[in-house]
């Protein structure tokens, strides 16, 4: 009778859905450690779309009746209501976003509501509200790239004609156009949205009916409920449907990747607006000052996403790190993956919003731009490759150029300043026509390819971009 009467005590103190097995309640302060309403409640609208539809599914397969279906259908509704309207009231001691929903439901309804875990588990329940919150996510992110895509290609086609120095080793190499540097940032979003596609797929499998981790022997029907939350498929082995994380670190893998492609771009943008280097502004709402220099202008946005990729990163890891040693199956660790995954979601959803605004903000210095072209001799190749096509063998041409850069150096000249005679004492074969390919067009124009930085060639690329995109 003792144990009876602790048993019923837990549960009156407790009030929690396994309390009748302990003979004391959950102390608070393990009550705050082991809660995540704090943070799963933004799963409460894919936790009621995945209730909905298990409902449906046992109603189809006789497990509960139509007046109980109809019940649900309406109280869940009732829920969602409240918790749009901010109404609805979080419990720390339910201790997460399913038990709260389910715990107001069953208040709202009565025992229609506590039927509806029938052929379920927390496990299968939460890996299914993850991976419809993650599809959703994907999808909003893959417009937002292609938003900021959309944006670089406007400004890319401004500057087909703007030449600037391109950059090995942050030294002057070859003289480019700005559009066609803009587009290789273009090319790398185009497989982020690839690689986000790929994950999309990998995500978009059902859980549900995994139950705890074995499956359930209720007559269940997995292809269905795939069907109607639109899944592509099903988790075909219970114990991995309950405990496989791999898609959200994949996600966050995909996350990580493109964070440092705009932390390439961002690391860009603060060097050229730099006044050592003069390329660009940014509009004023992007920067902000200083507390004690009244003359700064800092780009604050651009050095907060070289920040924030560090901070992506570290979710990647912590999700690799959470996994790495749990055995089969369900683990209260993966209560862990959420924060990770949330906050890269929503770091990374900020990021592409404000970035695609900052382009359009972009104002560009055409004439910094040429005139660091014009210093550090950035047609030398050119001349290598003229002389090359004269019949000279590329290393003996390779020798030659340097010779005549280390000249042009000594005496503060470009190569194009240098007189034909001065030329041909580095080489016989210049004649001249050699001004020609020593001008920033001559050598900018002759990369004629695909894939090059003659400006017939963006145009084309920035066709093929839009084209993609449409």
């Amino acid at each position: 009778m003792a144990t009876s009467k602790n048993k019923s005590t837990s549960t009156k103190k407790n009030g929690n859905t396994w309390s009748g097995r302990f003979d004391e309640p959950v102390s608070e302060l393990v009550q705050r450690y082991t809660a995540s309403v704090g943070f799963d409640r933004k799963l409460a609208e894919y936790d009621i779309e995945g209730s909905l539809a298990h409902a449906w599914m046992l109603s189809g397969a006789g497990i509960i009746n139509a007046d109980d279906l109809a019940a649900i259908e309406s109280g869940l509704g009732r829920i969602r209501d409240e918790i749009r309207s901010g109404e609805f009231i979080w419990l720390l001691e339910l201790e997460d976003v399913h038990l709260n929903i389910e715990k107001r439901l069953t208040t709202l309804i009565g025992d229609a509501g506590k039927r509806l875990h029938t052929a379920r588990s927390r496990n299968d329940q939460v890996a299914t509200d993850v991976r419809l919150y993650l599809r959703a996510a994907i999808d909003n992110i893959i417009r937002l790239i292609h938003g900021l895509q959309r944006a670089l290609l406007d400004l890319a086609e401004q500057h087909v004609d703007t030449v600037m120095p391109g950059f090995t080793h942050l030294q002057v190499a070859q003289p480019v156009v700005f559009g066609h540097h803009l587009m290789a940032y273009f090319e790398m979003l185009r497989r982020d949205v690839e690689r986000l596609s790929d994950c999309r797929k990998r995500v978009n499998k059902l859980p549900l009916g995994a139950a705890a981790l074995a499956g359930t022997s209720y007559p269940i029907d997995r292809k269905a409920v795939a069907q109607r939350l639109g899944f592509e498929g099903i988790c075909e082995n219970s114990l991995d449907a309950v405990s496989d994380r791999d898609f959200a670190i994949e996600f966050c893998a995909d996350a990580a990747l493109i964070m440092t492609h705009l932390s390439r771009l961002s690391e860009e943008l603060i060097l050229w607006m730099n006044p050592s280097f003069g390329f660009i502004d940014l509009a004023d709402r992007f920067c902000t000052g200083s507390s004690i220099m009244p003359q700064k202008k800092n780009p604050d946005v651009p050095e907060l996403v070289r920040g924030k990729t560090g901070r992506v990163n570290g979710h990647l890891v912590a999700l690799l790190t959470l996994m790495k040693g749990q055995p089969l199956a369900y683990n209260k660790d993966n209560q862990e993956d959420k924060e990770p995954l949330f906050d890269t979601v929503e770091t990374l959803t900020d990021t592409l919003r404000i970035y695609a605004d900052m382009l359009t903000g972009v104002r560009v210095n055409q004439d910094a731009m040429r005139n660091a072209a014009m210093r550090g001799y950035a047609t030398a190749t050119d001349l290598a490759d003229y002389l090359t096509k004269k019949g000279l063998p590329f290393r003996e041409a390779h020798e030659a150029v340097a010779t005549a850069v280390r000249f042009a150096d000594r005496s503060g000249r470009d190569l194009s300043a240098l007189t034909l005679s001065e030329l041909q004492e580095f080489s016989r074969l210049i004649d001249s026509d050699v001004y020609a390919v020593l001008t920033l067009e001559g050598s900018i124009s002759s990369r004629g390819h695909i894939g090059g930085t003659a400006p017939a060639q963006v145009r084309a690329a920035i066709r093929r971009a839009r084209k993609w995109l449409s």
